[in-house]
């Protein structure tokens, strides 16, 4: 009976009950469609290539999330560079200490190969710092034996002073026998408004098997705008250095890292006498560029900035008149790679309230017009590393200045330089056609960091190469 009076209504009320009908459809395609998503939704929590369950997920820019996630071609050989430096600064450091209440590292599902009784299988690994996944409730469980951080899992989320340093700052060994390569210890110092000091301790060549050696170059820019150059030099049987950490050996002259402290010591001779050092210098807390090295191959261009920001004391001595050295402001970079027919743009200074980096390379006689974008600028305060913007060219109007334009997204920063001196060295190479200049200038800062003005000034050192 019910039946026949609903497809009587459905004939007389057809407008009606096609309307009706309509509604009741769409009704139902949505509800299907929320319950679609939903059970995706609960899918992917449980899925074991998302580990932890956390509320926020952070990938690096330009990931394909779904390529990441099901393991496809696209994601094949993903890395996060940097990745210590990301667990202890970018996500787990003081800056967002409000927000972020652990940073917990996991590798998950990497492929390795097991090889005993020469047979070989293939298995999935994974691997974590116990105590953080511990605190974040995610701790493996232990049925016999201990599972605690090791010395190595401390050194990556909390490393000593002794171990960060080492970690950043090393020799290294090249992988090709190149007459072009070079690595160096650079340090500068200002002894007072219109004295400083350029200090480089250089091993090149033909490392380990052919000509090879090791240099101490030193400049003096004296108070009254003249400048003294001394060198040293020692042969690879008098050079010594350590792939481990920083430490040196040029003939009498070396550098020593102790808890973060470098010992710097050195002799040399110039056209005036000799020039006599013994300094110790402290960086401070926070003021460190981590490690790149970009090129790659056989013709790697490695920097790193373990000391943006620090301070020297000590005496140094030029043929016999010494002055002695407290606190003064200071700076240490260390370079490594293949530099053949290679020139950089490289400036830092340091203001009232933040200090700033910037640099690139060019390479086989690149020139700015061939990569959109290839400099970056840095700025760093107390807690660290606030922003790396980048940038396309440097507007030069020497010998007065230059000006540059750095973005990140909707942050901006407009750096000024106003050239006080300039020192020029003509290269030796042949064919090669170009001028270093080392500057020392004033600068001044502005733009706006998300919600933040910056406004900062202070004095720097700049490089830079024109023909």
């Amino acid at each position: 009976m019910l039946l026949t009076l609903a497809f009587r209504h459905l004939l007389v009320r057809k407008r009606r009950a096609a309307f009706l009908l309509l509604g009741y459809g769409i009704g139902a395609g949505v509800m299907i469609v929320l319950l679609s998503v939903g059970e995706a939704m609960l899918r992917q929590s449980q899925d074991v290539s998302l580990v932890g369950g956390g509320e926020v997920t952070i990938l690096p820019q330009g990931i394909d999330i779904e390529a990441l996630r099901t393991g496809s071609l696209g994601g094949l050989f993903l890395g996060i560079d940097r990745a210590r430096y990301t667990t202890r600064e970018l996500i787990g450091g003081r800056r967002h200490a409000a927000g972020v209440a652990m940073a917990v590292p996991v590798i998950e599902g990497k492929l390795i190969y097991l090889e005993a009784h020469g047979r070989q299988v293939a298995v999935r690994a994974g691997g974590e710092i116990p105590s953080r996944a511990r605190a974040a409730g995610v701790g493996l469980r232990v049925n016999r034996g201990f599972w605690y951080d090791s010395e190595a899992d401390s050194a990556y989320v909390q490393p000593t002073s002794q171990q960060l340093y080492d970690e950043i700052d090393h020799f290294h060994q090249p992988t090709v026998s190149d007459s072009t390569w070079g690595e160096w210890h650079y340090f500068n110092v200002v002894a007072g408004p219109k004295e400083w000091w350029y200090i480089s301790y250089i091993v090149g060549g033909a490392i380990p098997s052919g000509r090879w050696g090791g240099q101490l170059l030193l400049t003096h820019h004296r108070p009254d705008g003249t400048r003294e150059r001394f060198q040293s030099g020692a042969g690879p049987d008098a050079s010594r250095f350590d792939t481990a950490r920083a430490d040196l050996t040029i003939g009498t002259n070396t550098v020593r890292q102790v808890q973060g402290v470098y010992s710097l010591k050195g002799k040399a001779t110039g056209p005036t006498g000799v020039a006599e050092f013994e300094l110790r210098l402290h960086p401070e807390a926070n003021q460190f560029f981590p490690p790149l090295e970009v090129g790659g191959g056989d013709t790697p261009s490695g920097y790193v900035v373990p000391a943006l920001r620090a301070e020297a004391s000590g005496r140094v001595c030029v043929s016999g008149r010494c002055s002695n050295l407290v606190n003064a402001p200071a700076y240490h970079d260390h370079n490594w790679g293949v530099w053949r027919a290679v020139t950089w743009e490289w400036g830092m200074g340091r203001g009232t309230r933040s200090s700033l980096l910037y640099g690139g390379i060019y390479s086989g006689g690149s020139s700015a017009s061939s990569t959109a974008i290839p400099f970056f600028l840095s700025l760093v305060d107390s807690l660290g590393v606030q922003q790396v913007m980048r940038f396309g060219r440097i507007n030069y109007h020497l010998p007065d200045g230059f000006d540059l334009v750095a973005r990140h997204d909707t942050d901006s920063l407009v750096l000024r330089v106003r050239v006080l001196d300039t020192q020029k060295t003509v290269s030796q190479t042949a064919g090669f056609g170009r001028v270093f200049l080392q500057m020392r200038g004033a600068f001044s800062l502005r733009g706006r960091l998300g919600a933040q003005e910056v406004s900062d000034s202070g004095m720097g050192f700049f490089e830079t190469y024109v023909r």
